[in-house]
C-alpha cells in the first residue's frame, strides 16, 4: 500500500526541485496526472502547507506558459512534416 502523504510530498519536491508539469512528474513517478492533481492539491495542501505553496507557484509558471509550449510543438510538428 501506497502512503499518499508521503507520495505527495515527494511529489511537491520533485516539481519544485526540477521545475516540473504535472505531467512530468506523473511520468517520473509512473502514476497518472491525476492522481499527482489530487495529491498536489488535496493531500498536500493539508500535510505541508509551505511547500504547496512553493509547488502553486511552480504551477501557476507552467500554467500561464502553457499555451506557449502548445504553440511551439505545433510549429515544429509543420516544420517536420516540411522538411519530409
Amino acid at each position: 500500500m501506497v502512503d499518499t502523504a508521503q507520495r505527495a510530498e515527494e511529489l511537491g519536491l520533485y516539481i519544485v526541485k526540477n521545475n516540473a508539469t504535472v505531467r512530468a512528474a506523473a511520468k517520473a513517478f509512473g502514476i497518472s496526472k491525476s492522481t499527482v492533481h489530487t495529491d498536489i492539491t488535496e493531500k498536500l495542501q493539508t500535510i505541508n502547507s509551505e511547500l504547496w505553496q512553493d509547488v502553486r507557484k511552480v504551477l501557476d509558471v507552467n500554467k500561464a506558459q502553457r499555451h506557449l509550449r502548445g504553440g511551439q510543438a505545433t510549429k515544429e510538428k509543420y516544420l517536420r512534416e516540411k522538411m519530409n
